[in-house]
Protein backbone atom coordinates (compact mmCIF):
# COMPACT_ATOMS: atom_id res chain seq x y z
CA UNK A 1 0.00 0.00 0.00
CA UNK A 2 0.97 3.53 -0.69
CA UNK A 3 1.66 6.68 2.13
CA UNK A 4 -1.49 8.29 2.91
CA UNK A 5 -1.59 11.87 3.83
CA UNK A 6 -1.93 11.39 7.64
CA UNK A 7 1.56 9.01 7.16
CA UNK A 8 3.44 12.20 5.26
CA UNK A 9 2.30 14.45 8.07
CA UNK A 10 3.56 12.38 10.54
CA UNK A 11 7.10 12.01 7.84
CA UNK A 12 7.01 15.99 7.67
CA UNK A 13 7.47 16.59 11.65
CA UNK A 14 10.13 14.54 12.37
CA UNK A 15 12.13 16.11 8.94
CA UNK A 16 11.27 19.65 10.03
CA UNK A 17 12.97 19.40 13.42
CA UNK A 18 16.28 18.91 11.51
CA UNK A 19 16.05 22.11 9.55
CA UNK A 20 18.05 24.67 8.45
CA UNK A 21 19.59 21.62 6.56
CA UNK A 22 22.31 22.28 4.26
CA UNK A 23 22.45 19.97 0.99
CA UNK A 24 26.21 18.44 0.74
CA UNK A 25 25.55 15.96 -1.81
CA UNK A 26 23.00 15.01 -4.25
CA UNK A 27 23.19 11.24 -5.63
CA UNK A 28 20.77 9.16 -7.85
CA UNK A 29 19.93 5.79 -6.75
CA UNK A 30 17.85 4.42 -10.09
CA UNK A 31 15.40 6.39 -12.59
CA UNK A 32 13.15 7.18 -9.52
CA UNK A 33 15.26 7.86 -6.41
CA UNK A 34 17.33 10.61 -5.29
CA UNK A 35 19.68 10.92 -2.35
CA UNK A 36 20.37 13.79 -0.48
CA UNK A 37 23.55 13.74 1.90
CA UNK A 38 22.29 17.01 4.12
CA UNK A 39 24.25 18.53 6.94
CA UNK A 40 21.80 19.08 9.88
CA UNK A 41 22.45 20.61 14.00
CA UNK A 42 21.88 16.53 14.56
CA UNK A 43 25.29 16.22 12.10
CA UNK A 44 24.70 14.24 9.25
CA UNK A 45 21.79 12.63 7.52
CA UNK A 46 20.73 11.36 4.41
CA UNK A 47 17.36 12.10 2.66
CA UNK A 48 16.04 9.24 0.88
CA UNK A 49 13.31 10.56 -1.99
CA UNK A 50 11.67 7.66 -4.40
CA UNK A 51 9.37 8.29 -7.27
CA UNK A 52 8.54 4.98 -7.74
CA UNK A 53 5.46 4.22 -9.05
CA UNK A 54 4.49 1.91 -5.94
CA UNK A 55 7.26 2.18 -3.55
CA UNK A 56 7.23 6.45 -3.76
CA UNK A 57 8.55 7.61 -0.31
CA UNK A 58 10.57 10.13 1.51
CA UNK A 59 12.25 9.55 4.55
CA UNK A 60 15.55 9.62 6.88
CA UNK A 61 17.70 6.40 6.19
CA UNK A 62 20.70 5.00 7.66
CA UNK A 63 21.26 2.22 5.21
CA UNK A 64 23.95 1.94 2.42
CA UNK A 65 23.12 2.33 -1.36
CA UNK A 66 25.41 1.89 -4.06
CA UNK A 67 24.87 4.88 -6.76
CA UNK A 68 24.88 5.47 -10.42
CA UNK A 69 28.42 6.50 -12.16
CA UNK A 70 26.00 8.47 -14.25
CA UNK A 71 23.31 10.55 -12.98
CA UNK A 72 21.05 11.62 -15.33
CA UNK A 73 20.05 15.18 -16.47
CA UNK A 74 17.56 16.22 -13.86
CA UNK A 75 19.95 15.09 -10.73
CA UNK A 76 22.92 16.94 -12.37
CA UNK A 77 20.65 20.26 -12.85
CA UNK A 78 20.10 19.90 -8.91
CA UNK A 79 23.60 19.52 -8.35
CA UNK A 80 24.59 22.87 -10.38
CA UNK A 81 21.62 25.06 -9.00
CA UNK A 82 20.78 23.18 -5.27
CA UNK A 83 24.93 21.97 -3.85
CA UNK A 84 25.56 24.16 -1.29
CA UNK A 85 21.74 25.54 -0.70
CA UNK A 86 20.32 25.36 2.73
CA UNK A 87 17.03 23.85 3.33
CA UNK A 88 14.97 26.32 4.82
CA UNK A 89 11.79 25.60 4.83
CA UNK A 90 9.61 21.76 4.43
CA UNK A 91 6.05 21.72 4.06
CA UNK A 92 2.97 19.41 3.16
CA UNK A 93 0.37 21.02 1.29
CA UNK A 94 -2.25 20.53 3.66
CA UNK A 95 -3.12 17.30 4.43
CA UNK A 96 -2.39 16.23 0.25
CA UNK A 97 0.32 13.85 -0.39
CA UNK A 98 2.74 16.25 -1.30
CA UNK A 99 5.95 18.08 0.51
CA UNK A 100 7.57 21.77 -0.27
CA UNK A 101 10.90 22.14 0.28
CA UNK A 102 11.87 26.06 0.16
CA UNK A 103 15.86 25.95 -0.68
CA UNK A 104 18.18 29.58 -0.56
CA UNK A 105 21.06 28.84 -2.62
CA UNK A 106 23.35 30.68 -4.78
CA UNK A 107 24.05 31.36 -8.36
CA UNK A 108 27.20 31.34 -10.28
CA UNK A 109 27.50 35.50 -9.64
CA UNK A 110 27.13 34.90 -5.42
CA UNK A 111 23.37 36.22 -5.52
CA UNK A 112 20.75 34.22 -2.82
CA UNK A 113 17.69 33.05 -4.72
CA UNK A 114 15.10 30.90 -3.15
CA UNK A 115 14.23 27.71 -5.05
CA UNK A 116 11.41 25.36 -4.89
CA UNK A 117 10.90 21.15 -4.42
CA UNK A 118 7.76 19.56 -4.62
CA UNK A 119 7.44 15.69 -4.17
CA UNK A 120 4.28 14.64 -4.99
CA UNK A 121 3.97 11.21 -3.29
CA UNK A 122 1.19 10.08 -5.42
CA UNK A 123 1.19 6.52 -6.21
CA UNK A 124 1.75 6.13 -10.11
CA UNK A 125 1.65 10.18 -10.11
CA UNK A 126 4.59 9.96 -7.86
CA UNK A 127 6.99 12.69 -9.13
CA UNK A 128 10.04 15.56 -7.92
CA UNK A 129 9.37 18.90 -9.48
CA UNK A 130 12.09 21.73 -9.32
CA UNK A 131 10.43 25.51 -9.44
CA UNK A 132 11.95 28.64 -9.80
CA UNK A 133 11.52 31.34 -7.28
CA UNK A 134 9.23 33.23 -9.97
CA UNK A 135 6.68 29.66 -9.78
CA UNK A 136 7.87 28.45 -13.16
CA UNK A 137 9.14 24.54 -13.47
CA UNK A 138 12.71 24.48 -13.90
CA UNK A 139 12.40 20.77 -14.74
CA UNK A 140 11.10 17.44 -13.13
CA UNK A 141 12.20 13.95 -12.51
CA UNK A 142 9.14 13.45 -14.65
CA UNK A 143 8.10 15.59 -17.37
CA UNK A 144 4.66 15.32 -18.52
CA UNK A 145 3.79 17.58 -21.82
CA UNK A 146 0.51 19.14 -22.64
CA UNK A 147 -0.41 16.61 -25.10
CA UNK A 148 0.22 13.61 -22.61
CA UNK A 149 -2.54 16.25 -19.98
CA UNK A 150 -3.80 19.10 -20.86
CA UNK A 151 -5.46 20.24 -17.29
CA UNK A 152 -1.40 19.73 -15.52
CA UNK A 153 1.18 20.20 -17.83
CA UNK A 154 4.79 19.60 -15.71
CA UNK A 155 7.17 20.77 -18.21
CA UNK A 156 9.81 23.28 -17.95
CA UNK A 157 8.80 26.35 -18.46
CA UNK A 158 5.05 25.74 -17.49
CA UNK A 159 3.69 27.74 -14.18
CA UNK A 160 3.74 24.90 -11.38
CA UNK A 161 0.07 24.21 -10.42
CA UNK A 162 -0.54 22.12 -7.04
CA UNK A 163 -3.48 19.25 -8.30
CA UNK A 164 -7.05 20.41 -7.42
CA UNK A 165 -7.36 20.30 -3.44
CA UNK A 166 -10.08 18.29 -1.86
CA UNK A 167 -12.01 21.50 -0.45
CA UNK A 168 -15.22 19.01 0.22
CA UNK A 169 -13.09 17.16 2.45
CA UNK A 170 -12.89 18.23 6.09
CA UNK A 171 -9.76 18.02 7.99
CA UNK A 172 -9.78 15.12 10.34
CA UNK A 173 -8.01 17.16 12.97
CA UNK A 174 -10.88 19.93 13.42
CA UNK A 175 -13.44 17.41 12.94
CA UNK A 176 -16.47 16.81 15.28
CA UNK A 177 -18.80 15.34 13.02
CA UNK A 178 -18.82 12.11 10.62
CA UNK A 179 -21.33 10.10 8.59
CA UNK A 180 -20.63 6.21 9.68
CA UNK A 181 -22.37 5.10 7.02
CA UNK A 182 -19.96 6.87 4.53
CA UNK A 183 -16.32 6.05 3.67
CA UNK A 184 -14.20 8.29 5.57
CA UNK A 185 -12.12 8.98 2.67
CA UNK A 186 -14.59 10.77 0.87
CA UNK A 187 -15.45 12.95 4.53
CA UNK A 188 -12.14 13.27 5.67
CA UNK A 189 -8.84 14.91 3.83
CA UNK A 190 -5.68 13.02 4.31
CA UNK A 191 -7.57 9.67 4.51
CA UNK A 192 -6.74 6.16 3.06
CA UNK A 193 -9.18 3.45 2.84
CA UNK A 194 -6.81 0.95 5.02
CA UNK A 195 -6.77 4.23 7.32
CA UNK A 196 -10.62 4.69 7.20
CA UNK A 197 -11.41 1.11 7.57
CA UNK A 198 -9.26 1.23 11.03
CA UNK A 199 -10.85 3.84 12.27
CA UNK A 200 -14.06 2.76 11.49
CA UNK A 201 -13.75 -0.40 13.36
CA UNK A 202 -12.56 1.59 16.78
CA UNK A 203 -15.06 3.72 16.81
CA UNK A 204 -17.37 0.70 16.07
CA UNK A 205 -15.35 -0.85 19.31
CA UNK A 206 -15.96 2.10 21.62
CA UNK A 207 -13.47 4.88 20.62
CA UNK A 208 -13.99 8.30 19.72
CA UNK A 209 -12.49 10.13 16.48
CA UNK A 210 -10.90 12.48 19.04
CA UNK A 211 -9.10 10.09 20.49
CA UNK A 212 -7.92 8.13 17.16
CA UNK A 213 -6.99 11.37 16.20
CA UNK A 214 -5.04 11.89 18.87
CA UNK A 215 -2.85 9.05 18.77
CA UNK A 216 -2.23 9.58 15.02
CA UNK A 217 -1.02 13.09 15.66
CA UNK A 218 1.71 12.37 18.34
CA UNK A 219 2.41 8.70 17.15
CA UNK A 220 6.34 8.69 16.33
CA UNK A 221 6.10 4.49 15.25
CA UNK A 222 4.89 2.64 12.23
CA UNK A 223 3.07 -0.30 13.11
CA UNK A 224 3.45 -3.04 10.23
CA UNK A 225 1.20 -6.07 9.75
CA UNK A 226 2.21 -9.16 8.00
CA UNK A 227 -0.60 -10.61 6.23
CA UNK A 228 -0.56 -13.32 3.67
CA UNK A 229 0.21 -11.93 0.16
CA UNK A 230 1.49 -8.34 1.61
CA UNK A 231 2.20 -6.21 4.14
CA UNK A 232 -0.03 -3.31 5.78
CA UNK A 233 1.09 -0.50 8.06
CA UNK A 234 0.41 2.79 9.69
CA UNK A 235 0.87 5.20 12.03
CA UNK A 236 -1.38 3.01 14.69
CA UNK A 237 -1.97 -0.51 15.16
CA UNK A 238 -4.26 -1.81 12.17
CA UNK A 239 -6.37 -4.05 14.91
CA UNK A 240 -9.55 -4.58 12.03
CA UNK A 241 -6.99 -6.90 10.66
CA UNK A 242 -6.91 -9.69 12.92
CA UNK A 243 -3.12 -9.74 12.63
CA UNK A 244 -0.27 -9.10 14.68
CA UNK A 245 1.68 -6.53 14.10
CA UNK A 246 5.42 -4.96 14.65
CA UNK A 247 6.26 -1.75 15.64
CA UNK A 248 9.44 0.63 14.39
CA UNK A 249 10.69 4.45 14.51
CA UNK A 250 8.73 5.79 11.86
CA UNK A 251 11.96 6.43 9.59
CA UNK A 252 13.84 3.00 10.07
CA UNK A 253 9.72 1.37 9.51
CA UNK A 254 9.70 2.82 6.57
CA UNK A 255 13.16 1.30 5.32
CA UNK A 256 12.11 -1.68 6.16
CA UNK A 257 8.78 -1.98 4.32
CA UNK A 258 10.26 -0.74 0.81
CA UNK A 259 14.04 -1.24 1.42
CA UNK A 260 14.58 -4.83 -0.11
CA UNK A 261 11.40 -4.51 -2.75
CA UNK A 262 13.22 -1.06 -3.88
CA UNK A 263 16.67 -2.76 -3.94
CA UNK A 264 15.26 -5.59 -6.54
CA UNK A 265 13.93 -2.98 -8.85
CA UNK A 266 17.60 -1.19 -8.62
CA UNK A 267 19.20 -4.42 -9.15
CA UNK A 268 16.92 -4.39 -12.67
CA UNK A 269 17.55 -1.45 -13.79
CA UNK A 270 21.04 -1.69 -12.93
CA UNK A 271 21.90 -5.18 -13.94
CA UNK A 272 19.03 -6.25 -16.38
CA UNK A 273 22.17 -7.23 -18.79
CA UNK A 274 22.85 -10.33 -15.94
CA UNK A 275 18.98 -11.17 -16.02
CA UNK A 276 19.19 -11.26 -19.67
CA UNK A 277 22.33 -13.40 -19.48
CA UNK A 278 21.52 -15.98 -16.91
CA UNK A 279 17.65 -16.44 -18.77
CA UNK A 280 18.91 -16.77 -22.22
CA UNK A 281 21.67 -19.46 -21.12
CA UNK A 282 18.93 -21.28 -18.84
CA UNK A 283 16.05 -21.29 -21.83
CA UNK A 284 18.64 -22.36 -24.46
CA UNK A 285 20.31 -25.63 -22.00
CA UNK A 286 16.44 -26.15 -21.30
CA UNK A 287 15.47 -26.27 -24.76
CA UNK A 288 18.62 -28.22 -25.59
CA UNK A 289 18.30 -31.11 -23.19
CA UNK A 290 15.23 -33.02 -24.93
CA UNK A 291 16.62 -32.86 -28.35
CA UNK A 292 20.01 -34.10 -26.92
CA UNK A 293 17.87 -36.94 -25.32
CA UNK A 294 15.90 -37.80 -28.30
CA UNK A 295 19.52 -38.09 -30.07
CA UNK A 296 20.55 -40.18 -27.44
CA UNK A 297 17.65 -42.64 -28.06
CA UNK A 298 17.63 -42.94 -31.61
CA UNK A 299 21.72 -43.75 -31.10
CA UNK A 300 20.90 -46.36 -28.54
CA UNK A 301 18.99 -47.82 -31.21
CA UNK A 302 21.54 -48.84 -33.67
CA UNK A 303 21.62 -52.32 -33.43
CA UNK A 304 19.20 -52.44 -35.89
CA UNK A 305 21.55 -50.99 -38.28
CA UNK A 306 24.01 -53.81 -38.02
CA UNK A 307 21.16 -56.60 -38.18
CA UNK A 308 20.30 -54.87 -41.75
CA UNK A 309 23.87 -54.73 -42.71
CA UNK A 310 24.74 -58.17 -41.70
CA UNK A 311 21.00 -59.51 -43.59
CA UNK A 312 21.58 -57.43 -46.70
CA UNK A 313 24.83 -59.33 -47.03
CA UNK A 314 23.98 -62.74 -46.59
CA UNK A 315 20.99 -62.95 -48.80
CA UNK A 316 22.38 -60.64 -51.19
CA UNK A 317 22.20 -63.10 -54.12
CA UNK A 318 18.69 -64.22 -53.94
CA UNK A 319 17.18 -60.46 -52.93
CA UNK A 320 16.06 -58.19 -55.25
CA UNK A 321 16.78 -54.19 -55.10
CA UNK A 322 13.59 -52.60 -54.29
CA UNK A 323 12.29 -50.39 -51.64
CA UNK A 324 11.50 -52.09 -49.16
CA UNK A 325 12.85 -55.50 -48.60
CA UNK A 326 11.25 -58.55 -46.06
CA UNK A 327 13.81 -60.85 -44.73
CA UNK A 328 14.04 -63.76 -41.45
CA UNK A 329 15.89 -62.61 -38.80
CA UNK A 330 19.08 -64.60 -36.99
CA UNK A 331 17.46 -64.26 -33.82
CA UNK A 332 14.35 -65.64 -33.71
CA UNK A 333 11.60 -66.08 -36.08
CA UNK A 334 10.47 -62.64 -37.01
CA UNK A 335 10.62 -60.85 -40.03
CA UNK A 336 12.81 -57.64 -40.69
CA UNK A 337 11.40 -54.71 -43.38
CA UNK A 338 14.73 -53.23 -44.63
CA UNK A 339 14.15 -49.89 -46.31
CA UNK A 340 16.57 -49.69 -49.33
CA UNK A 341 17.94 -46.16 -51.37
CA UNK A 342 17.01 -47.64 -54.88
CA UNK A 343 20.12 -44.85 -56.07
CA UNK A 344 22.76 -47.48 -54.31
CA UNK A 345 22.92 -51.34 -54.84
CA UNK A 346 22.92 -53.78 -52.30
CA UNK A 347 26.19 -54.36 -51.34
CA UNK A 348 26.36 -49.76 -50.98
CA UNK A 349 23.20 -49.79 -49.23
CA UNK A 350 24.30 -52.81 -46.88
CA UNK A 351 27.54 -50.30 -46.29
CA UNK A 352 25.47 -47.53 -45.84
CA UNK A 353 23.66 -48.94 -42.61
CA UNK A 354 27.46 -50.42 -41.06
CA UNK A 355 28.13 -46.13 -41.59
CA UNK A 356 25.33 -45.54 -39.54
CA UNK A 357 25.87 -48.18 -36.81
CA UNK A 358 29.40 -46.90 -36.15
CA UNK A 359 28.66 -43.63 -36.26
CA UNK A 360 25.46 -43.91 -33.45
CA UNK A 361 28.03 -46.07 -31.48
CA UNK A 362 30.44 -42.95 -31.79
CA UNK A 363 27.63 -40.77 -30.99
CA UNK A 364 26.93 -42.23 -27.89
CA UNK A 365 30.08 -41.49 -25.65
CA UNK A 366 29.59 -37.75 -26.85
CA UNK A 367 26.00 -37.82 -26.17
CA UNK A 368 26.28 -38.40 -22.61
CA UNK A 369 28.97 -36.21 -22.17
CA UNK A 370 26.90 -32.70 -23.39
CA UNK A 371 24.05 -34.51 -21.53
CA UNK A 372 25.51 -34.36 -18.23
CA UNK A 373 27.11 -31.06 -19.53
CA UNK A 374 23.51 -29.23 -20.35
CA UNK A 375 21.80 -30.93 -17.08
CA UNK A 376 25.38 -29.19 -15.13
CA UNK A 377 24.61 -26.11 -16.64
CA UNK A 378 20.59 -25.80 -16.49
CA UNK A 379 21.99 -26.43 -12.28
CA UNK A 380 24.09 -23.65 -12.51
CA UNK A 381 22.23 -21.08 -14.13
CA UNK A 382 18.98 -22.41 -11.85
CA UNK A 383 21.42 -21.41 -8.78
CA UNK A 384 22.45 -18.43 -10.69
CA UNK A 385 18.92 -17.22 -11.35
CA UNK A 386 18.07 -17.15 -7.50
CA UNK A 387 20.91 -15.83 -6.22
CA UNK A 388 20.04 -13.22 -8.77
CA UNK A 389 16.23 -12.44 -7.67
CA UNK A 390 17.94 -12.33 -3.94
CA UNK A 391 21.25 -10.08 -4.55
CA UNK A 392 21.94 -6.61 -3.49
CA UNK A 393 23.92 -4.36 -5.80
CA UNK A 394 27.07 -5.89 -4.14
CA UNK A 395 26.20 -9.56 -4.42
CA UNK A 396 24.75 -8.18 -8.63
CA UNK A 397 28.31 -6.73 -9.29
CA UNK A 398 30.30 -10.14 -8.31
CA UNK A 399 27.83 -12.29 -9.69
CA UNK A 400 28.58 -10.21 -12.88
CA UNK A 401 32.61 -10.79 -12.40
CA UNK A 402 31.64 -14.66 -11.88
CA UNK A 403 29.69 -14.38 -15.67
CA UNK A 404 32.75 -12.60 -17.10
CA UNK A 405 34.97 -15.45 -16.10
CA UNK A 406 33.13 -17.87 -17.19
CA UNK A 407 32.92 -16.17 -20.53
CA UNK A 408 29.12 -15.70 -21.02
CA UNK A 409 29.45 -11.92 -20.60
CA UNK A 410 32.16 -9.40 -22.06
CA UNK A 411 33.78 -7.01 -20.01
CA UNK A 412 32.59 -3.23 -21.08
CA UNK A 413 35.87 -1.89 -21.94
CA UNK A 414 34.59 1.55 -21.68
CA UNK A 415 33.40 2.45 -18.06
CA UNK A 416 34.44 5.71 -16.84
CA UNK A 417 36.02 4.31 -13.85
CA UNK A 418 37.55 1.09 -12.57
CA UNK A 419 35.95 0.14 -9.09
CA UNK A 420 38.28 -0.72 -6.67
CA UNK A 421 38.04 -4.75 -5.93
CA UNK A 422 37.56 -5.48 -2.80
CA UNK A 423 39.79 -7.95 -0.82
CA UNK A 424 36.82 -10.46 -0.12
CA UNK A 425 33.40 -11.08 -1.09
CA UNK A 426 30.31 -9.22 0.66
CA UNK A 427 29.58 -11.87 2.56
CA UNK A 428 26.74 -11.44 5.64
CA UNK A 429 28.09 -12.04 9.04
CA UNK A 430 26.21 -11.96 12.55
CA UNK A 431 27.43 -12.03 15.76
CA UNK A 432 26.02 -14.82 18.52
CA UNK A 433 27.79 -14.41 21.73
CA UNK A 434 31.02 -15.90 21.07
CA UNK A 435 29.95 -17.82 17.72
CA UNK A 436 29.71 -15.62 14.32
CA UNK A 437 27.49 -16.78 11.19
CA UNK A 438 28.81 -16.54 7.73
CA UNK A 439 26.58 -16.33 5.06
CA UNK A 440 27.34 -16.57 1.26
CA UNK A 441 24.79 -15.23 -1.02
CA UNK A 442 26.52 -16.24 -4.54
CA UNK A 443 29.05 -18.62 -5.59
CA UNK A 444 31.98 -16.31 -5.01
CA UNK A 445 30.75 -15.76 -1.22
CA UNK A 446 29.99 -19.49 -0.71
CA UNK A 447 33.50 -20.88 -1.90
CA UNK A 448 34.98 -17.76 0.29
CA UNK A 449 33.31 -18.86 3.32
CA UNK A 450 33.23 -22.39 3.09
CA UNK A 451 36.56 -23.42 2.22
CA UNK A 452 38.70 -19.96 3.21
CA UNK A 453 37.00 -18.32 5.74
CA UNK A 454 35.49 -21.13 7.77
CA UNK A 455 37.63 -23.66 9.95
CA UNK A 456 37.17 -27.99 9.74
CA UNK A 457 35.54 -27.95 13.58
CA UNK A 458 33.06 -25.16 11.79
CA UNK A 459 29.65 -25.92 11.28
CA UNK A 460 28.41 -25.69 7.59
CA UNK A 461 24.74 -25.62 6.60
CA UNK A 462 22.60 -25.74 3.15
CA UNK A 463 19.48 -26.22 2.14
CA UNK A 464 18.36 -30.01 0.84
CA UNK A 465 17.35 -30.19 -2.37
CA UNK A 466 17.75 -26.95 -3.66
CA UNK A 467 20.07 -23.85 -4.41
CA UNK A 468 20.95 -21.83 -1.69
CA UNK A 469 23.31 -19.96 0.73
CA UNK A 470 26.33 -22.02 2.23
CA UNK A 471 25.82 -20.91 6.09
CA UNK A 472 28.81 -21.19 8.60
CA UNK A 473 28.25 -20.98 12.25
CA UNK A 474 32.56 -20.56 13.61
CA UNK A 475 33.01 -20.92 17.09
CA UNK A 476 32.21 -23.48 20.05
CA UNK A 477 29.66 -25.51 19.97
CA UNK A 478 26.03 -23.74 19.01
CA UNK A 479 23.03 -24.61 21.14
CA UNK A 480 19.75 -25.14 19.49
CA UNK A 481 18.92 -22.24 19.52
CA UNK A 482 21.89 -20.64 17.31
CA UNK A 483 21.41 -23.72 15.30
CA UNK A 484 17.70 -22.81 13.87
CA UNK A 485 18.61 -18.81 13.41
CA UNK A 486 21.56 -20.25 11.30
CA UNK A 487 18.88 -22.89 9.42
CA UNK A 488 16.77 -20.00 9.12
CA UNK A 489 19.37 -17.91 7.19
CA UNK A 490 20.04 -20.88 4.94
CA UNK A 491 16.14 -21.27 4.39
CA UNK A 492 15.63 -17.49 3.94
CA UNK A 493 18.71 -17.51 1.20
CA UNK A 494 17.54 -20.31 -0.91
CA UNK A 495 14.84 -21.36 -3.46
CA UNK A 496 12.68 -22.37 -0.41
CA UNK A 497 11.94 -19.09 1.08
CA UNK A 498 8.88 -18.91 0.40
CA UNK A 499 8.01 -22.22 1.74
CA UNK A 500 7.43 -24.40 5.20
CA UNK A 501 9.12 -26.74 6.69
CA UNK A 502 12.50 -26.52 4.54
CA UNK A 503 15.34 -29.48 5.43
CA UNK A 504 18.92 -27.98 6.42
CA UNK A 505 20.99 -30.17 6.20
CA UNK A 506 24.77 -29.30 8.39
CA UNK A 507 27.73 -31.23 8.96
CA UNK A 508 31.08 -30.08 10.26
CA UNK A 509 33.35 -28.61 7.23
CA UNK A 510 35.64 -31.37 7.39
CA UNK A 511 33.06 -33.79 5.89
CA UNK A 512 32.31 -31.76 3.20
CA UNK A 513 34.18 -32.25 -0.40
CA UNK A 514 33.99 -29.80 -3.45
CA UNK A 515 32.75 -31.47 -6.60
CA UNK A 516 35.54 -31.15 -9.18
CA UNK A 517 35.25 -30.02 -12.24
CA UNK A 518 31.97 -28.19 -11.66
CA UNK A 519 30.50 -24.46 -11.88
CA UNK A 520 29.23 -22.91 -9.49
CA UNK A 521 29.82 -23.61 -5.50
CA UNK A 522 28.58 -27.11 -5.15
CA UNK A 523 29.97 -29.70 -2.61
CA UNK A 524 29.02 -33.33 -1.92
CA UNK A 525 29.00 -34.52 2.25
CA UNK A 526 29.46 -37.31 3.66
CA UNK A 527 27.72 -37.33 7.14
CA UNK A 528 25.43 -34.87 8.05
CA UNK A 529 22.08 -34.35 9.95
CA UNK A 530 18.96 -32.60 8.82
CA UNK A 531 17.00 -29.84 10.78
CA UNK A 532 13.27 -28.33 9.57
CA UNK A 533 12.98 -24.84 9.78
CA UNK A 534 9.78 -22.23 8.97
CA UNK A 535 11.23 -19.09 7.06
CA UNK A 536 10.03 -16.27 9.15
CA UNK A 537 10.41 -13.10 7.88
CA UNK A 538 9.90 -10.99 11.09
CA UNK A 539 12.57 -13.08 12.98
CA UNK A 540 14.91 -12.78 9.47
CA UNK A 541 14.44 -9.05 10.17
CA UNK A 542 14.92 -9.29 13.96
CA UNK A 543 18.79 -11.09 13.20
CA UNK A 544 19.37 -8.20 10.84
CA UNK A 545 18.72 -5.68 13.45
CA UNK A 546 20.13 -7.12 16.81
CA UNK A 547 22.79 -9.71 15.50
CA UNK A 548 24.43 -8.45 12.34
CA UNK A 549 27.83 -7.63 12.67
CA UNK A 550 28.62 -3.74 11.90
Amino acid sequence: MAIDGIVLRQITKQLVTLLPAKINKIQQLSDTEILMQLRTHEGTKKLLISTHSVYNRINITELQYTTLDAPGNFVMLLRKQLDGGIIRKLEQEGLDRILHLEIEARDELGDIHHKHLYFECMGKYANLVFVGDDGKIIDALKRIPPFENNKRTIHPGACYVLPNPHLYKADPFHCDHIDPQISLTKQLHGFSPLLSDEVQYRIHHGETLLDIMRQLDTSEDIYISDLATKMAFHILPLTHLSSTWRSYPLMKGLDILYHEKEEKVRIKQQTGDLYKVVKQELHRNQSKLPKLQESMSEALDCEKYREYGDLLFAYMGSISREPLVTLPSFYDESMVSIPLDMRFDIKQNANKFYQKYHKAKRAQEYLQEQIVLCKKEIHYFEAMQIQLEQASIADAAEIREELIRQRYMKENKGRQRKKKQADHPHYECFRFGENKVYVGKNNLQNDYVTWKLARKEDLWLHVKDLHGAHVIISGPEPDETLLRDAAMLAAWYSGGRHSSSVPVNYCPIKQLKKIPKTKGSFVSMNHYKTIYIDPDPAHIQYLFDFARCS
